[in-house]
């Protein structure tokens, strides 16, 4: 369990940034963030920071035998030292991520009883294991120099502003930052601005949309047509203001002290196909996969057979990668099997406006459904419910529900487009006003969340568990 809201917006934050600003050094500012990022992530859970760091050490070797075999033209040897790397990195996130679900699997499928084992999952492992792997195959293709300092190395993978739910911050993008970065005033203000409107996202937005999902989903509440579509809508508004919130505190935390950090939302639920909504999503899930898993399979410069089978193990992985869950699995199957669809027989269909939008956003909605459901038997009966076997069309419950929540929906669908954030910028360049209302705008949006967070029990981010 990491620091509570308040904990890290009122001390651990302003800590951080003090003492980092006093630093006189780029060493002395690399250590401050690496001894602040890894008290972020142990607190609460200190044991689990040995595994980080066992996992920067094994990585940080092998990557230097990676670089001192090619200097000597020692392939066999590079190529001994990545392998060993990923073996390590696939086994640990295997272990703590997949073990008890592989077990289960297997006394299901076989009839067994093996003994489930009872293993916690820790915070951000898929992230930072990626992350890391991403350096060590860089290393090994030589598109990125072996960093000698495991100091730089270390901050590099346990940044705390992204190190539990991305985005996934590749090596070169951070590497020059690592050996010298300057904070000017500009910057910092445009990283504060990033980081409060993202903080106002996940209080404002996710949060509240979290809460109407709730009442729908509620066990007393009886499913209705109406409840299942209107709670399913409500839980994609909740995902992914909860995930681009995230994204864009740790983008903006990023800027703050020095680092530019890759996007990895641009409001994908305006996209008009399946293909673009994944180009918008979660964009650096997305390139990792392409550029690590995708193309060295050979991408689609290969037989159309074989492309397709590139494409369905990439999403079957993906699904994977959210959770150990058959559900994700099934997710990331749905996702492929649409993406071939859409690009054999349908490639043209994102030119027609608004039904493709209202097409596009009907099959992620379908997606978010598989994606929330764990349990088969939930995921089949909230099915038949959608579709009208399960239950009348509405109830006094949910249309009360739904007037109540009216404003709310009408804010989430406007925050979902470009629109709000363009008119943001157009008052902020207003010419001797514009940092005014700026400066308001941010500190009183500021202060409603810390307001509205001032006594709450739990504010968890969705993507901490996977």
């Amino acid at each position: 369990m990491v620091f509570s809201s308040l904990t890290f917006l009122c001390v651990f934050l302003p800590a951080v940034l003090l003492l980092y600003s006093l630093s006189k050094n780029i060493t002395y500012k690399n250590t401050v963030l690496a001894v602040f990022s890894l008290t972020f992530y142990a607190w609460g859970e200190p044991s689990l920071i040995i595994l980080l760091i066992a996992a920067t050490i094994v990585n940080y070797f092998l990557a230097f035998g990676i670089g001192a075999a090619q200097n000597r033209n020692k392939n066999a040897w590079a190529k001994v030292c990545v392998t060993l790397a990923i073996i390590f990195d696939i086994a640990m996130i295997g272990v703590f991520k997949y073990a008890a679900f592989a077990v289960s699997s297997v006394n299901g499928i076989f009839g067994f009883s093996f003994p489930i084992p009872e293993i916690g999952l820790p915070l951000g492992i898929s992230f930072y294991t990626f992350q890391i792997l991403t350096y060590v195959l860089d290393v090994y293709r030589k598109d990125t120099p072996v960093q000698k300092s495991y100091l730089k190395f270390i901050t590099f993978v346990s940044m705390f502003p992204q190190l539990i739910a991305g985005p996934i911050v590749r090596y070169q993008e951070v590497a020059e930052g690592l050996d010298d970065r300057k904070v000017t005033v500009s910057e910092f203000a445009d990283g504060a601005t990033q980081f409060v409107i993202g903080l106002g996202k996940k209080v404002f937005l996710a949060n509240f949309a979290g809460d109407a999902k709730d009442v729908l989903f509620a066990a007393s509440t009886a499913p209705t047509v109406l409840s299942a579509w209107l709670g399913i809508i409500f839980y994609s508004f909740q995902l992914y203001f909860d995930f681009s919130g995230y994204s864009d505190m740790a983008i903006g935390m990023g800027k703050m002290i020095g680092f530019k950090f890759p996007k990895n939302f641009n409001y994908p639920y305006i996209s008009r196909s399946v293909t673009e909504f994944w180009r918008r999503w979660h964009m650096t899930l997305g390139s990792f996969f392409r550029d690590y898993v995708y193309i060295p399979m050979g991408g689609n410069r290969c037989s159309k057979l074989r492309w397709v089978l590139n494409i369905m193990v990439v999403w079957a992985l993906t699904g994977l990668w959210h959770g150990a869950s058959w559900n994700f699995v099934l997710w990331g199957v749905y996702y492929g099997v649409l993406l071939l669809i859409e690009k054999l027989l349908f490639s043209k269909w994102s030119k027609v406006p608004v039904l493709s939008n209202i097409t596009t956003l009907f099959f992620v909605v379908i997606g978010w459904t598989l994606f929330y459901f764990t349990d088969f038997s939930q995921l089949t009966a909230f099915f038949g419910t959608m579709f009208g076997q399960n239950g009348p069309l509405y109830d006094i419950t949910t249309v009360s529900v739904f007037y109540g929540n009216i404003v709310l929906l009408g804010a989430l669908i406007l925050a979902s487009t470009p629109l709000p954030y363009k008119i943001f910028e157009k008052l902020i360049s207003i010419k001797g006003i514009g940092m005014i209302i700026e400066a308001v705008v941010l500190v009183g949006l500021f202060a409603a969340c810390l307001a509205t967070l001032t006594g709450a029990t739990s504010n968890p981010f969705l993507y901490f568990r996977f």
